[in-house]
């Protein structure tokens, strides 16, 4: 018996070790590349950077505030369309598609959108929308990144509002509120932080993405003064920046990069926040 016992708390802290070592590791990459980023990038990270625009090979400076703008100007685009959508399906799928054939055939193209290279993504909108319209432009990158962001959206949307007790809403029934009002007024505000805390998760999930944005949005030297018209972001900057051979354009890439990920960092630290929030309350 005692052996027995011994030999279970060797095997269970040989497990743990091994664990914690693997899990070390994963952080190890991890800060590696961060902390690659942020020695690379931090030498162009000055005010000018957030307020000027590129300047021309061979001149010093400069910075990218028109991708900036842009990046927050397609995230913006891509919220408007993607985000009512996507609580509206969510919403569909957790209420009423639970045991029908248009829940599963939603449920079910979610996940396969959710599976698709966003690189598709990005032809898709590229012949739905670029070759009518015969010109790059703000408005399909938008459109772009919200069919990536709708998606996650509607399955983020629905696993949150499973969440909520049915005594909940059996309560609000009970008392003889109308199904929409209990659901509008009863259970989505009680699964609101989550639902927020999906979106925010979405949104950081779809700033960093490039492909699609090669195909519609496109990029821009200039700022950007009407969504009909091609529009600069930070990952495209980065992308043709760093292939390019001028060493001022690859250090404004390293710069570029580590705003972007302090982009993505603020949005998922938020979103962590809001479910802290959620948990404590």
């Amino acid at each position: 018996m005692i052996s027995f016992v011994f030999r279970r708390k060797i095997i269970n802290a040989l497990m743990l070790s091994l664990a914690g070592l693997c899990a070390l590791l994963i952080l190890s990459v991890l800060f590696f590349i961060l902390g690659y980023i942020v020695i690379h990038g931090l030498s162009g990270f000055r005010f000018d950077f957030f307020t000027q625009l590129p300047r021309p090979v061979g001149e010093s400076g400069g910075g990218m505030a028109h991708a900036i703008v842009g990046t927050l100007k397609l995230l913006g685009l891509a919220a408007l369309i993607g985000i009512p959508l996507g609580l509206t399906g969510g919403l569909y799928l957790s209420e009423y598609g639970q045991k029908n054939l248009i829940g599963f055939l939603v449920r079910y193209a979610s996940d396969l959108l959710n599976s698709i290279p966003s690189i598709v993504i990005g032809i898709f909108a590229y012949i739905l929308i670029v070759l009518p319209m015969g010109h790059f432009s703000a408005l399909s990158g938008g459109i772009a990144l919200a069919c990536i962001l709708i998606p996650i959206t509607i399955r983020n949307t629905e696993e949150v509002l499973k969440l909520v007790p049915s005594s909940i809403r059996e309560a609000a029934l009970a008392l003889g509120v109308p199904e929409w009002k209990m659901i509008c007024f009863v259970v989505i505000p009680t699964a609101g932080r989550g639902i927020i805390t999906g979106i925010l998760l979405g949104l950081a999930r779809v700033a960093g993405e490039t492909a699609p944005l090669l195909f519609t949005a496109f990029g821009n030297m200039y700022w950007n003064q009407n969504i009909l018209d091609p529009v600069a972001s930070l990952p495209v900057m980065i992308y043709t920046y760093a292939i390019s051979p001028y060493e001022e354009w690859h250090q404004l890439a390293w710069t570029a990069a580590l705003a972007l990920l302090l982009l993505i960092l603020g949005i998922n630290l938020m979103s962590r926040l809001l479910l802290r929030w959620q948990i404590r309350n």
